[in-house]
């Protein structure tokens, strides 16, 4: 079945974040794209690891003037409620995690 110009076909690419895209899109005023693109941002952000995350904080605190005492009392403050990426993990590890 092929679509019309201009007529969006019935199955669009997958995203891997569809449904987040759908919800997005239904109660915001983000069109589809846009909501791709802030989608693609947040992911982004939350992918740091723990260091990268430390090293860019510390720069941009140490940027606005703080020292680092008030910098380390500031990210250990910070990181309990920080969201860090998953470690990659090898099927065996994997298995580790779901069997023990």
């Amino acid at each position: 079945m092929s679509s019309s110009p201009g007529v969006p076909h019935p199955h669009p690419s997958h995203h891997p974040h569809e449904e987040l895209l759908a919800h997005l899109t239904r109660t915001s005023p983000l069109g589809p794209r846009e909501a791709a693109r802030v989608v693609a941002e947040v992911l982004a952000y939350f992918s740091e690891t723990t260091e990268e995350y430390v090293r860019r904080r510390h720069g941009e605190l140490q940027a606005r003037g703080l020292t680092n005492e008030r910098i380390f009392a500031r990210l250990a403050e910070e990181l309990p409620a920080r969201r860090v990426a998953a470690p990659g993990l090898s099927a065996r590890q994997l298995r580790r995690i779901v069997y023990g």
